[in-house]
């Protein structure tokens, strides 16, 4: 049957014909492409994504509250801060020695068989915590229960484990992958000390870790159900242990700079704000770095990187350690503390793209098999960094001033640029002539 013409200014019909039993259209008319989605929701499209991204998301929201939670828990009903702190140092030094241990566990008998009874383990020592600070137990006992929450497993890096796993051989979904895992990771040290410090203040001081335990015991339960997307276990890696792998020292050496920058940044914005008469406002302008460092992340992800990794890691120090410079200049040009928030938002936008990098490159250079005690031991350097940085910025605050302790993560950024510019420098030497000896 011939198609009918349509004319100059009315759109074509459809076509419309019967068949020996049916009657059958045909819709000529031209069609509007639909627009091509983003790198993310291509991301979340992958089967088995947006599941084990929910769950990962309540386990990891805790990250941001127990600390805090426990601070606040200890200091309200003990009336120390120093007790407070020294316990939550305790429970971050037992989580540097046994985190690795876990992760390695993980490596070789599958996430779900070790997270679990881990978190379960975890659980038990924040819930004994709570019980000593609420019946007046010795103050040992309260080192002794939040030392045992360290077999919280790294949930970040299982995360990236499972995109490593999913999305191997597209490195453009990964680098996608990494900046939305940091992007989350600052979105939950951004929210997890507010709400940590709303449940504790507005209901009473026990319920921000009470909270804390149920959102991550759910969240691991709900991530380990989904077994389609777990990376298959290794129960006997011949490959050697990623400490040991090319590559993964010097890395780890920035992650310790770059966890000082972070724990100097903390302490020394507090004790700015408090000496300024408004302690009370440090939480919010902390939240404004968390939230520019977040911000950058999401745009760094979406956004096709050019150049291979290692060259692509100086340019992001570099930056990192230029904004910082700003708060510095804020804080002893002007005092002013909203000045300071703005500064803040700024050098934040530099630090989400230096640790997306910096994840990519531990992902690549982790022997095969042992991913997650990878990821782990750069989380621990970020840890240990963290708990360096938070001493040197104190005793800076203490015996110079607040506005002099804005200098140490300045020096921290500098630091971790000594290790990023090496794999450049050691190309760009020239190479010796066969018989010369050096």
């Amino acid at each position: 049957m011939p198609r009918p013409t349509p004319g100059p200014s009315r759109p074509q019909a459809p076509l419309l014909t019967v068949t020996a039993d049916a009657l059958v259209a045909a819709d000529f008319r031209p069609r509007t492409p639909r627009r091509p989605p983003g790198p993310y929701r291509r991301l979340l499209s992958v089967p088995g994504a947006r599941a084990f991204t929910a769950g990962n998301l309540i386990a990891r929201l805790p990250m941001g509250m127990l600390s805090v939670s426990a601070v606040v828990m200890i200091a309200g009903t003990r009336g120390s801060y120093a007790l407070a702190g020294a316990v939550t140092a305790t429970g971050l030094a037992a989580t540097a020695l046994v985190a690795p241990w876990t992760a390695r566990l993980v490596d070789r008998h599958g996430q779900a068989r070790v997270a679990v009874p881990a978190t379960l383990f975890a659980a038990l020592g924040s819930l004994a915590l709570v019980l000593c600070v609420r019946t007046g137990a010795p103050d040992w006992t309260l080192f002794a229960a939040y030392a045992a929450t360290a077999t919280t497993p790294n949930t970040g890096g299982m995360a990236r484990a499972r995109w490593a796993h999913l999305l191997r051989g597209d490195v453009d979904a990964l680098h996608t992958a990494n900046s939305f895992e940091q992007a989350t990771d600052e979105l939950c040290y951004m929210l997890g000390p507010v709400l940590a410090a709303f449940l504790c203040t507005a209901l009473f001081p026990e319920a921000g870790t009470l909270v804390g335990v149920v959102l991550l015991v759910t969240g691991i339960l709900l991530f380990a159900a989904q077994r389609a997307t777990e990376p298959p276990a290794r129960p006997r890696p011949t490959a050697k242990a990623p400490f040991r792998a090319p590559g993964i020292p010097p890395l780890l050496v920035m992650c310790l700079a770059t966890g000082a920058v972070f724990g100097a940044m903390e302490v020394v914005t507090i004790a700015f704000a408090d000496a300024r008469g408004h302690r009370s406002a440090a939480g919010a302008v902390l939240a404004l770095q968390a939230a520019g460092s977040c911000a950058a992340g999401l745009l760094y992800g979406a956004l096709k990187p050019s150049g291979p990794a290692e060259v692509r890691l100086p340019w992001c120090v570099a930056a990192m350690t230029a904004l910082l410079t700003l708060p510095l200049l804020a804080a002893s040009l002007t005092g002013s503390l909203p000045l300071l928030a703005l500064t803040l938002l700024a050098a934040g936008m530099a630090t989400a793209p230096t640790m997306v990098t910096t994840m990519t490159l531990v992902q690549r250079r982790t022997p095969e098999g042992r991913l997650n005690e990878g990821m782990t031991l750069a989380v621990t350097g970020l840890l240990g960094g963290i708990a360096c940085g938070s001493a040197a910025g104190g005793w800076t605050v203490e015996h110079v001033s607040p506005t002099a302790g804005y200098g140490v993560p300045v020096a921290a950024a500098a630091l971790a640029l000594v290790p990023a510019l090496l794999p450049l420098l050691r190309r760009s030497r020239p190479a010796r002539p066969a018989g010369v000896r050096a």
